[in-house]
């Protein structure tokens, strides 16, 4: 009995392990965002940021649609990507403050960044609260429209 339990306890723990988690809770998510517009001006791309939580299952549904091959080429092609943990809306407020409150109405939420800080796009209704119900499609189509806002608030 105490193999059994033993080997119980050390398949949870590799399976606790295993699943890598989107959002890294010791993150300097402001030095991260620093960092990320600095490169933006190098790559003459915008900035996503993508606030959520590891215990939100929309965002993880959100961050495992967002690897899928179309989605992901989509985003490396556009985007230079920042994901902030908002922790359970105790970490990073002040960030979601600067860019206009976008996890007001739930999470994941997003903000496209100019370079220059400007905020091109943000979810202000919480329009990808509920990922966990939005295909790969449909985050495609999302992302899809995202890029054409920010570009026409970027010219």
């Amino acid at each position: 009995m105490k193999k059994l339990s033993l080997l119980l306890g050390l398949l949870f723990s590799l399976n606790v392990y295993a699943g890598e988690q989107p959002y890294n809770e010791t993150a300097d998510a402001r030095a991260d965002v620093k960092q990320a517009l600095i490169e933006a001006r190098k790559a003459q791309k915008p900035v996503l940021l993508v606030f959520g939580a590891n215990w939100c299952k929309d965002c993880v549904a959100l961050d495992t649609a967002l690897k899928t091959e179309k989605n992901a080429a989509l985003i490396a092609k556009e985007f230079k990507v920042v994901k902030v943990d908002v922790g359970r809306f105790d970490k990073n407020l002040d960030i979601d403050t600067v860019y206009g409150n976008p996890i007001k109405k739930g999470i994941p939420a997003v903000v496209v960044l100019a370079p220059d800080q400007r905020v091109l796009y943000a979810t202000r209704a919480g329009e990808l609260a509920s990922a966990r119900s939005m295909n790969d499609e449909g985050v495609y189509g999302f992302f899809r429209n995202v890029v054409e806002q920010a570009g026409k608030q970027g010219s």
